[in-house]
């Protein structure tokens, strides 16, 4: 909410000042802060109501109906977790607060429902095996083992219609059927669903070279393994701003040595280090192509996301990374599927 201020108010005020300032505001809420603005409680339609019923006057002061424990957002979260938690809660708002609850914000669940639609294509390769995952993939294609109440794939297509996307391609290939007949032709997602058929193995990108025509903005290419919070509209933007070729999504992944690292000189230990942690930058599984990039991919043959990103720099294209921070879960065994049932319920449910 762009003029949120409007929203505050003392807890010495009236109820009726407070019915003001959230008729004015339009936010269906006021939030009752100290001279310093740290958040004492919040004050809703719906507490004013309940407080009429019991006898509290308009004239009375609005700490007599506050709310006191509201649920609140940091400052530093990301937009789409914040409107998951606004879902979750039924709510139609959430304050935000810095770490000492001071009000720096209040999201309205109804300002970011009104996504505008993006005309980027979206492709999903959901053609693999998922032979790691054993017997899970015997009979169901990874994307559509179940996640919570629904299938992986439906949960990261609905992740990116909620922000605007509407054309998908998804790459399919081992047991087509069961993802064709979930999902159609998108319409009941309110999307529209193309499908890329794979006759052989064709890899991360290689499937691309079946697209019907060439789009005409760039598109995200993104695996059918992958859970993630992550804003695929600022990866765009970002992408068209910066005049790339390619962006890759990348993520830290840090690996801990079990033993103590010795650092020798000549048969001499000048030092130990002991259970050392590496930081490496590893792709996180997304990407954003411009269109002409599509030339460079081979047809009808097996081709790779890091073999195309290979051609791309000998050829002296623009590549550059985006930083993926938010949850991201790739589900590549099974204890990371067994991790994905859990996380569901707290974050995409």
């Amino acid at each position: 909410m762009k003029h949120w201020e409007q929203t505050l108010i003392s807890p010495d005020s009236t109820l009726r000042d407070a019915l003001d300032v959230i008729d004015k505001a339009g936010s269906q809420i006021a939030l009752v802060v100290s001279p310093d603005r740290q958040l004492l409680g919040t004050l809703s339609d719906g507490d004013m109501r309940r407080a009429l019923l019991r006898g509290v006057s308009l004239d009375d002061q609005v700490h007599t109906a506050m709310h006191r424990n509201p649920a609140v957002a940091n400052h530093d979260e990301d937009l789409l977790s914040v409107v998951e938690q606004i879902r979750r809660l039924g709510l139609h708002q959430m304050p935000r607060v810095d770490g000492d609850n001071r009000v720096v914000g209040l999201t309205l669940l109804d300002d970011v429902m009104l996504v505008q639609p993006r005309d980027n294509w979206v492709v999903i390769m959901a053609g693999g095996l998922g032979t790691r995952l054993a017997e899970l993939t015997r009979d169901t294609p990874k994307p559509m083992l179940k996640v919570g109440s629904r299938p992986l794939l439906e949960t990261i297509v609905r992740g990116y219609a909620d922000q605007g996307f509407r054309r998908f391609y998804f790459a399919v290939n081992y047991k087509s059927e069961q993802i064709e007949a979930h999902f159609g032709d998108g319409s009941a997602l309110g999307i529209e669903v193309r499908y890329l058929r794979e006759q052989q193995r064709m890899g991360t990108a290689g499937a691309l070279s079946l697209l019907p025509e060439r789009p005409t903005l760039p598109f995200i290419v993104t695996n059918a393994d992958l859970l993630t919070k992550e804003d695929h509209c600022a990866m765009v933007d970002l992408h068209a701003e910066s005049g790339a070729d390619a962006t890759m999504g990348v993520r830290p992944y840090e690996m801990q040595v079990p033993f103590g690292v010795v650092q020798e000189r000549e048969g001499r230990i000048i030092g130990i280090e002991e259970k050392p942690t590496q930081v490496f930058t590893v792709s996180a599984g997304m990407y954003v192509l411009s269109p002409q990039v599509l030339e460079l991919v081979p047809s009808g043959q097996f081709f790779d996301m890091p073999s195309l990103f290979d051609v791309m720099m000998r050829e002296g294209l623009h590549t550059r990374c985006h930083r993926v921070d938010g949850y991201w879960l790739d589900i590549g065994q099974l204890p990371d599927y067994e991790r994905a049932k859990v996380d569901f319920e707290k974050v995409f449910k």
